[in-house]
């Protein structure tokens, strides 16, 4: 339970920091402000953040790829692009059982995990492009790969502070493995059910206050007023406790602060995965002067979770409107009385 708890700390510290780029894409087709792309006489130019990706048009689309970060899965089962994929790393985090099995089967290689990735056997693979999301210690890494003629691409989604915006990468994978028209359906399909659900939330006629995260050591990290996380309970017309502020980077508050700052709060969403609420306090005792852990609701990430996997990590990275229909199942139960959630679950 601890490594699942850290895993999901760090990934809702990670998705609330961005840094914005300082050159707009104007000249692009625009992804978002970090990602986007345009055709160049015979080649694919890709902008991400400050690298750049220059893929000759005759080489697309792409016929096999590996994986670096299980996170950009969604992004391959959305578009039946599974067959793609020819090695990945750390497949402890994988959910989907079908690709589990390729894996465990040797029809898609293990290369290793962020500790170490297996150079060889990538190289070896010969795939036609790396995806991964960009650490900068592995730069060595990078350069090996690149020297022996394999695209790196680095798709960083999770620094994105709008949710549709993750589900707007989709363009790209259909521009890069020659299913474009697909991913601007699927895409849209999403876009158009994301506002719907946006505009059925405005119906409700309460707006319930909002905490989310948990305290680490003695830090409290709450996503900032205009991060990811804030875009979805506004959307779900909910009040989080942090809605005024600014910022798109976590922001670092005491357990006292949060405790003064959360006293309205019905709802406490983005915990981690406790077997109770008696199990929660095993972290910090402190837990239990909150109003909210005594009388309101708390949600768990975990309710598509298989080992070490999470879907919501995965396939929640495509769909911004399943993500936004369970938060308005959440806080406007009344507006979806028949249905279950799909990626939380309630902690008893």
């Amino acid at each position: 339970m601890k490594a699942t708890f850290l895993n999901l700390f760090c990934f809702l510290f990670l998705i609330s920091c961005q840094k914005k780029n300082e050159k707009q894409l104007d000249d692009f087709i625009t992804i978002s402000d970090r990602l986007g792309y345009r055709y160049e006489v015979s080649d694919l130019v890709i902008k991400t953040g400050k690298f750049e990706n220059r893929i000759d048009t005759e080489k697309l689309g792409l016929k096999k790829v590996v994986l670096l970060n299980s996170s950009l899965l969604g992004y391959f089962s959305e578009l039946n692009l599974v067959d793609k994929i020819i090695g990945i790393s750390s497949p402890e985090y994988i959910f989907d059982d079908s690709i589990r099995n390729k894996v465990e089967t040797g029809k898609i290689a293990n290369v290793g995990n962020e500790q170490k990735y297996d150079l060889e056997k990538i190289i070896a693979l010969q795939p036609d492009a790396v995806f991964t999301n960009y650490v900068p210690s592995f730069g060595n890494t990078y350069d090996i790969l690149r020297q022996s003629n394999i695209e790196v691409i680095f798709l960083d989604e999770y620094l994105e502070t709008s949710p549709l915006s993750k589900s707007k990468y989709l363009l790209l994978f259909g521009e890069l493995f020659n299913v474009k028209k697909e991913a601007e359906i699927r895409y849209k399909k999403i876009e158009d059910d994301y506002h719907q659900l946006r505009n059925l939330a405005q119906q409700a006629t309460e707006q319930p206050v909002v905490l989310c995260n948990e305290i680490y050591g003695n830090q409290w990290f709450l996503p900032g007023g205009k991060s990811s996380a804030a875009i979805y309970f506004k959307d779900a017309n909910a009040s989080y406790i942090l809605s005024d502020n600014q910022e798109v980077n976590a922001i670092p508050f005491s357990f006292e602060e949060v405790f003064k700052k959360a006293e309205q709060a019905k709802y406490w969403v983005n915990i981690g995965s406790y077997q109770s609420k008696k199990a929660m306090l095993n972290i910090n005792a402190n837990y239990a002067k909150m109003k909210v852990f005594q009388n309101g609701k708390l949600y768990m990430i975990n309710n598509r979770e298989h080992g070490l996997a999470n879907d919501y990590f995965q396939s929640g990275n495509v769909r911004a409107d399943l993500v936004l229909k369970d938060y308005i199942n959440i806080f406007h139960p009344e507006l979806f009385p028949n249905e279950n959630l799909y990626y939380f679950k309630e902690l008893k």
